[in-house]
């Protein structure tokens, strides 16, 4: 399913680290490059000095909050696909417009709220959230909806990357009652060999340990490797957004993994090829960064720019939100990553009174968020609570600059 498919938001509503497993760092052999897009990009401009980063965090505030207050969505108007994004990036505060008051969209919608496109039933293990490739309202990919609740808004408790929501929120379907944990019982019942599982991951990643096992609904045992292993072998390139979702979802499982096995994963296992999948993507990705900062349209595929504002931005705002959730401190403080992130806050800075396609603005935010969380918030004590408090540790490093 393609992002730059679905319907226009309403804008206001009433490099060379060469990157082979072999070089992978002790905390995690892995680096994701953040892409950052511009309407103009030009190999032949000159390379672009890093902002000064207090004043690039007063930016990220601003677009961050105008991306959330300016850029209303109304249920009237707007899908289920554009909401959950919204709600990806924001948790709880965003808000959405329906039957004449605004509330926040995640409680509306779990609530039994009504809005095109959030089509969920009871299943024969919980509750099945019903997948409609190809539509631009509803869920376009097996368990979208659960995977981004799980990893929905920026949490400030040290360790932590992303919010997400506990297993024991309610969930109403159909006037009765469920939790969230029935929509990922649900998960776990139907996944099958070869299908597409990133967002099933996010999911596992979350909410079971990392040597979790189960049975699904055809009598398969299943291990959260077992599905690491089947995505970390999966195309990158081709998967939806450039493989950027797929990459999220391994480094979440991945994250989680070095939280319980500091010393990494064993040879030959499936966590060892997750990392490295990661670490090919990372300098891929850092090796396509454009000159002004922004990063290929092709995202981990090869090197292209585009005269297209809205396909650099979309790309490059979900580059940079794989880099934000797997690079560690010291490298997400790095000039190509700073300049990286001047050039999307500059992109949504020029973009603020145009229609915007919600799957690269949110995931664009949600970045931008999740780097100012870690990044700003020490020289920004004044933030918004939000995204105050920087966590501890991060997953992957690299070595070098551009």
């Amino acid at each position: 399913m393609s992002y730059g498919s679905q319907p226009q938001l309403v804008p206001s509503l009433p490099a060379d680290f060469t990157g082979p497993a072999a070089r992978l760092l002790p905390l995690l052999a892995a680096l994701l490059l953040p892409a950052t897009g511009c309407g103009d990009p030009s190999p032949a401009q000159p390379a672009a000095g890093p902002p000064d980063r207090a004043a690039l965090c007063r930016r990220i505030d601003a677009v961050v909050a105008q991306a959330r207050d300016s850029r209303r969505l109304d249920a009237d108007v707007n899908g289920a696909w554009q909401a959950v994004h919204g709600i990806l990036a924001f948790g709880r505060d965003l808000p959405l417009a329906h039957d004449g008051e605004v509330s926040s969209a995640l409680d509306y919608l779990l609530g039994g709220g009504r809005i095109t496109g959030w089509v969920l039933r009871p299943g024969s293990a919980g509750v099945v959230a019903v997948v409609e490739e190809g539509s631009t309202m509803g869920q376009g990919h097996p368990d979208q909806w659960l995977g981004y609740l799980s990893q929905c808004g920026v949490a400030g408790d040290g360790d932590t990357l992303v919010g997400g929501l506990p297993l024991d929120t309610t969930l109403v379907v159909g006037g009765h009652e469920f939790t969230l944990g029935d929509l990922f019982a649900q998960a776990r019942h139907d996944i099958r060999p070869g299908q597409e599982a990133s967002w099933t991951l996010m999911a596992l990643a979350a909410y079971l340990p990392p040597d979790a096992a189960w049975e699904s609904g055809d009598g398969r045992r299943w291990t959260t490797e077992d599905v690491v292993r089947m995505e970390a072998a999966s195309d990158i390139f081709g998967a939806a957004c450039g493989g950027a979702h797929r990459l999220s979802s391994l480094a979440a499982a991945v994250t989680a993994y070095r939280a319980k096995h500091p010393a990494g994963p064993s040879p030959g296992s499936g966590w060892e090829e997750a990392e490295a999948v990661l670490a090919d993507c990372v300098d891929r990705a850092r090796r396509f960064q454009q000159p002004d900062g922004s990063f290929s349209v092709h995202s981990f595929e090869r090197p292209a720019a585009s005269p297209d504002v809205f396909a650099t931005l979309s790309a490059t705002g979900h580059v940079f939100e794989v880099l934000a959730l797997v690079l560690d401190d010291e490298t997400l403080a790095e000039p190509w990553v700073t300049r990286a992130a001047g050039r999307l806050v500059t992109l949504l800075e020029r973009t603020s009174d145009l229609d915007a396609e919600c799957g690269g603005l949110y995931h664009a935010v949600h970045g931008l968020a999740i780097y100012r969380q870690r990044i700003c918030a020490p020289a920004n004590a004044t933030a918004s609570d939000t995204f105050a408090t920087p966590p501890r540790r991060r997953l992957l490093s690299a070595t070098g600059g551009q």
